[in-house]
């Protein structure tokens, strides 16, 4: 099979040591941990750092989010929302109203477009009863007149 491993604190191959059974010569490997015991906190070799440290560091500098928070704003979100739809539906409401009041209003004009109209015909009709009335008086009048030359 091949070497076994041991697994300390960390997960990282520097913790990882052969713990027996097939064993190869991996001197480099020895001396590179060796150096990296000595001096923990130095970077190891393509800008290679301790993971834990850049977790740590990465964790202190970000914000703490409790769970008070969380319900504040979750909270806060389901009040906007709340407000939103109830002013939504007062909206419609006010423009369902108006709708209603304009189609009224146009109705109540059109009935009184349509009683003026018919108004109008009469008058129409009494103006050419009364042209008339006048052209026959008129011809009666020119009748009963001598010719005169």
């Amino acid at each position: 099979l091949g070497p076994r491993y041991e697994v300390g604190e960390s997960s990282s191959a520097a913790a990882a040591r052969p713990a027996g059974g097939l064993r190869a010569d991996y001197g480099f490997v020895a001396t590179m941990d060796r150096d990296i015991m000595r001096d923990p906190e130095r970077e190891v070799g393509y800008e290679i750092t301790d993971s834990w440290d850049e977790i740590v560091e990465t964790l202190q500098g970000a914000p703490v989010s409790t769970d008070t928070e969380d319900r504040r704003a979750h909270a806060y979100t389901r009040h906007l929302m709340e407000t939103e739809a109830r002013m939504s539906r007062e909206a419609w409401v006010r423009s369902t109203d108006a709708s209603d009041l304009v189609r009224g209003e146009v109705m109540s004009l059109h009935t009184t477009i349509l009683g003026q109209m018919s108004e109008i015909r009469e008058l129409q009709a009494a103006d050419r009863r009364r042209q008339i009335m006048i052209l026959e008086l008129l011809r009666t009048d020119h009748r009963r007149q001598p010719y005169r030359d």
